[in-house]
């Protein structure tokens, strides 16, 4: 069984609040009612809802201002606006900020409620995708210099053997870095790792790697230096 929603409701009209805290809580929602976007801010609840419904238009800090806030704290959490004084700009605005929704008063409660899990799910995935992300930087931290660069090249598609030649190494010890990057970025397969590359923005590194080893007219300078020292 899925948690249930929990809910912010932010508006400095106490009969609009109270109103919406009861629609909200009709469809087995969890609501907590706020009469700023400075006390919603202030409480630690603030972290732990999937949904802020807020007034456009609100003393101190207003709905965009409260938007601008939860984009560099809380990114992840969705918000669906309401707003008596609605106009284009301000509704552009605010879904190019990331906004779900953006209603009208009176408010219709069954595309409120829709808006509501819309912006629930939405938050869930983002956090899902963000809490993702931070255990593979957190794995990727763990590997050492040399780990990483065969991580780089195997996720870029490089066999062993061109690795090892790449990096000047032994074939074996290729594998072995291979099994420790595997086993550090605790991937099952190459195709999970070669996603974590991807999320990392590290995959396409391996190519200027190998053409680094190469001269300006296209020789390996690898093979040039070990064909001159065998001499």
């Amino acid at each position: 069984m899925s948690p249930p929603i929990k809910v912010a409701v932010i508006d400095d009209d106490a009969p609009m609040r109270t109103a919406l805290v009861r629609l909200i809580k009709s469809a087995r929602i969890e609501a907590t009612a706020f009469s700023s976007a400075r006390e919603f801010l202030d409480d630690p609840v603030h972290r732990q809802v999937d949904c802020a419904v807020t007034d456009m238009r609100m003393p101190d800090v207003d709905g965009l201002k409260l938007q601008e806030e939860l984009n560099k704290t809380l990114p992840h959490l969705s918000i669906v606006f309401i707003t008596g004084h609605g106009n284009v700009p301000m509704s552009v605005e605010a879904m190019k900020g990331g906004a779900v929704d953006f209603l009208e008063k009176p408010v219709d409660g069954e595309a409120l409620l829709a808006a509501i899990h819309r912006a629930a799910d939405r938050s869930h995935a983002l956090k899902a995708s963000r809490d993702e992300m931070i255990a593979i930087k957190r794995r990727y931290e763990r590997m050492t210099p040399r780990e990483r660069e065969v991580f780089i090249l195997v996720t870029a598609g490089s066999l062993n053997k061109q690795i090892a030649f790449d990096l000047g190494v032994a074939e074996r010890t290729v594998k072995v870095h291979r099994g420790r990057a595997m086993e550090k970025m605790e991937a099952d397969s190459l195709a999970q790792l070669v996603r974590m590359a991807q999320l990392l923005g590290v995959h396409t590194v391996a190519e200027p790697a190998r053409a680094a080893r190469l001269g300006p007219d296209g020789n390996d300078r690898s093979r040039s230096r070990r064909h001159r020292n065998a001499s």
